[in-house]
């Protein structure tokens, strides 16, 4: 292949590239099924030294438990989680008392029939449905998603060449980016759409309608009072919804600060060990007169 060939064969791969990342997203604003794209937000735990805020993950469980956990369920995290270093870390009496308060259904008995006890650190959050029929049932035909994860399965289209910086800017937030946003996306719908019965309307939802309706309101939950007996921060939807975010992405990453401190470790070992590796070439080499290696 000569030169003149070969510049036509490299255009005609980035313009398929183009055309491949480009096009889905430019069709899917086309057809009204993309929805708003959610606002980037600033996080404490963004970034390779990101942590979580201890503070935002209790406001955040909190909300979970007084708003979301009466149609959501959390099936894959444990009461004794919430006090395991790297998360909210409320003490294990705290997590024994808030597991009493739940009623756990367990059995068989020697009479081979279920019961009802008082939960235990160890056992995982209750669903508030019996099952997935039960659920679409209660909500209209809607079956409300489990908590556990779904900071790391919703996502959006963030489009060429964004995605390629996010590679090195490390963006991992779209989750709760986008989490964020549609709590705080319902709205009036615009003229010439209309709504069917059990329908909402949202900018930042893909086709824009959701069954789910507005789940927060300002001053819905009432936050721990600091010394001057005011809320350190805000009870805003706005808030609310960031708080209830960042508790999603621990629920579903809880061992985020251990892997990215075992990572940051991890890349230190490997500049070490580069530099040895570099310094000890030099020193063999260094031996020949002739620049050869010895045989």
């Amino acid at each position: 292949m000569n030169r003149t060939s070969f510049r036509f064969a490299l255009a005609g791969l980035v313009a398929g590239l183009s055309l491949a990342f480009l096009q889905p997203a430019a069709q899917a604003a086309e057809d009204g099924h993309g929805g708003n794209e959610p606002p980037a937000l600033s996080w404490s735990f963004s970034g390779p030294f990101g942590k979580f805020d201890r503070a935002q993950l209790q406001r955040g469980f909190k909300v979970f438990k007084e708003v979301c956990a009466a149609c959501h369920g959390a099936s894959l995290v444990r009461f004794r989680n919430l006090s395991q270093p790297g998360g909210p870390e409320f003490t294990p009496g705290q997590v024994e008392a808030l597991a009493a308060t739940y009623q756990i259904t367990d059995g068989p008995n020697d009479q081979g029939e279920m019961f009802q006890r008082p939960g235990r650190p160890a056992d995982a959050f209750p669903s508030p449905f019996p099952n997935e029929q039960a659920a679409r049932a209660a909500q209209g035909g809607a079956y409300p998603p489990d908590f556990s994860v779904l900071a790391k399965a919703r996502t959006y289209v963030r489009g060429f060449p964004r995605f390629v910086f996010d590679i090195f800017t490390q963006y991992q937030e779209q989750g709760p980016d986008y989490i964020h946003a549609l709590m705080v996306g319902y709205e009036e719908p615009p003229a010439g759409v209309t709504l069917l019965p059990g329908q909402n309307y949202n900018r930042y939802m893909p086709g824009h309608l959701l069954a789910m309706p507005k789940p927060l309101s300002d001053g819905q939950v009432e936050y721990p009072k600091g010394p001057d007996g005011k809320s350190p921060v805000p009870e805003t939807v706005d808030q609310y919804a960031r708080d209830i975010a960042a508790f999603m992405v621990w629920m579903a990453e809880p061992h985020l600060e251990a892997r990215k401190r075992m990572g940051m470790q991890v890349m230190i070992f490997l500049v070490f060990f580069a530099g040895l590796l570099y310094y000890t070439k030099k020193k063999v080499w260094s031996r020949m007169p002739d620049g050869s290696p010895a045989h």
